[in-house]
């Protein structure tokens, strides 16, 4: 047993003990800190199957962006955790079929990998770096390309859906139209009115001058 495949138990028993955490721990920043765990023991075996990139994409976009924001959402909220425990167990049995469904299948996918596994192939996919950014790109702009532009016109679609839905008309909040807001003049925010002087009446000079010599007592 060679220094990678000791290396590759290590990042595996870790990622398979911190995703069993992130499912049993009753905190939840403690679940999501177990995600990022798992998250960087994947990174580590992608590394060890040669496929730098997406090692560093899932340790920059998960990581860093997606986790970071999970844990300030999990942080901000004020979660209340009983809440949370009532009926666990009565989700129990739908949540066992999904599990085992899921073992099942990816157990019926690794067992056909597992028969049919070519050492020579294995290595030839080593030689050409299958996971590079090189490798990644040719076979996304050439087999893949109808698949990345329908996954890029979604994601445009959830961009501009997500900005007008922030953007939309409330009746509850203050609203101001930007073009409204660029267009307006000056004489549009001063007007400047000419009045005529008034004179103050008699009476009402003649009780301050009265009224002073008793405040100064």
């Amino acid at each position: 047993m060679d220094f990678q495949t000791v290396l590759f138990y290590v990042f595996a028993a870790v990622m398979v003990l911190a995703s069993l955490r992130v499912v049993t721990a009753r905190n939840p920043v403690h679940a999501a800190l177990f995600l990022v765990l798992a998250f960087f023991n994947a990174a580590g075996i992608w590394m060890l199957l040669k496929a730098e990139f997406l090692a560093i994409v899932l340790v920059l976009v998960y990581v860093g962006a997606v986790m970071v924001l999970f844990l300030f959402v999990v942080m901000m909220l004020d979660i209340n955790l009983d809440k949370l425990r009532e009926g666990f167990w009565s989700y129990l049995p739908v949540a066992s079929v999904v599990g085992a469904v899921i073992v099942l299948e990816m157990a019926a996918v690794l067992w056909k990998s597992f028969l049919s596994f070519d050492g020579a192939a294995a290595n030839a996919a080593n030689a050409v770096n299958i996971g590079g950014t090189k490798e990644l790109g040719r076979l996304i702009y050439t087999q893949y390309i109808y698949g990345f532009e329908v996954a890029a016109v979604i994601l445009l679609v959830a961009i501009i859906a997500a900005v007008a839905l922030t953007m939309r008309k409330r009746k509850d909040t203050k609203f101001i139209d930007p073009a409204d807001a660029v267009k307006v003049k000056a004489r549009d925010r001063v007007r400047i009115v000419k009045m005529d002087a008034v004179k103050e009446a008699p009476a009402i000079v003649e009780a301050v001058t009265t009224a002073a010599p008793k405040e100064a007592q």
